[in-house]
């Protein structure tokens, strides 16, 4: 896949992962609450959320903030017709601290069918994988990159709640992660009912979708049946790859703050939390 125009002394070292090909149907959807510019509504119609401006297209930040964190190797998984995209960091921007890789998903099947399509970027190596539509902690990053094993970042939904950036509602449908004592994942638990979430106490650890995979994970995302969706979701591969081939994700407690842009109701405030945030590409 062609490269993005960057140095040539920009060295591979840590290697992140953006998914940003989703359809973005929510954020297609009608929002009374949501008041738009012109420009935000033109994007948020395309359900392109990675560029919806919020003061700049939102995957500056993205990618800025993997930058910060030491990733300097990214793939963005984008769709064929994401032209807007690569046309961003091939004319209007020209990233000097990072080296960007564009790998196409031919169709929107889901989180673990975008993953399967990265094996050949990712070469055997390691490689943090992240939804395009959140905005990480810096620290969170940094401490997934210096994992040498399969893990993921679980973040405190106190602390989500508190900071107020994401609706409390939403946070209760958000993935529980069952942690054993050992310190590593033994369940997700996708869509949890009110009791569910009772059994796991006042403080629960919740997935925001943030990972970092070895090359075992692409035999499971082939393995793993559909969603109820008719998806093939991350989740649901990391839970096979636990159950059918004995792979260990060690979970990385969190007590901090997590954007989320997948609603029209959440650009106004998304746009807010990240004024002052310096972009460096």
């Amino acid at each position: 896949a062609p490269r993005a125009t960057a140095p040539a002394d920009v060295a591979r070292a840590m290697t992140a992962v953006v998914l940003a090909r989703g359809l973005g149907t929510r954020m297609r959807r009608a929002d009374a609450g949501a008041a738009l510019d012109a420009g935000q509504a033109q994007v948020a119609d395309q359900g392109i959320k990675a560029m919806i401006p919020v003061g700049r297209p939102f995957l500056d930040f993205v990618l800025s903030g993997l930058a910060d964190a030491g990733f300097t190797e990214i793939g963005l998984v984008i769709g064929p017709e994401h032209g807007v995209i690569r046309e961003r960091y091939t004319g209007d921007v020209t990233p000097t601290r990072v080296r960007l890789t564009y790998v196409v998903q031919p169709e929107p099947k889901g989180t673990a069918n975008a993953v399967s399509c990265l094996e050949e970027f990712a070469a055997g190596e390691r490689f943090l994988g992240r939804k395009g539509d959140n905005y990480y902690p810096v620290a969170a990053l940094e401490a997934l990159g210096k994992l040498e094993e399969p893990g993921l970042a679980a973040f405190g939904r106190k602390a989500l709640i508190a900071d107020g950036t994401i609706p409390a509602e939403r946070i209760a449908q958000y993935a529980l992660l069952d942690i054993g004592a050992d310190g590593y994942l033994r369940r997700i638990v996708e869509k949890p009912a009110p009791n569910v979430v009772a059994a796991f106490g006042d403080d629960p650890f919740v997935s925001m979708n943030v990972w970092v995979f070895g090359p075992g994970i692409f035999r499971a995302c082939r393995e793993v049946p559909p969603s109820a969706r008719g998806e093939y979701e991350i989740p649901l591969a990391v839970q096979w790859a636990i159950d059918h081939h004995g792979m260990r994700a060690r979970a990385l407690p969190f007590h901090l703050p997590v954007l989320d842009l997948s609603r029209r109701g959440d650009i106004a405030l998304v746009t807010e939390r990240l004024r002052g945030i310096a972009v460096r590409l």
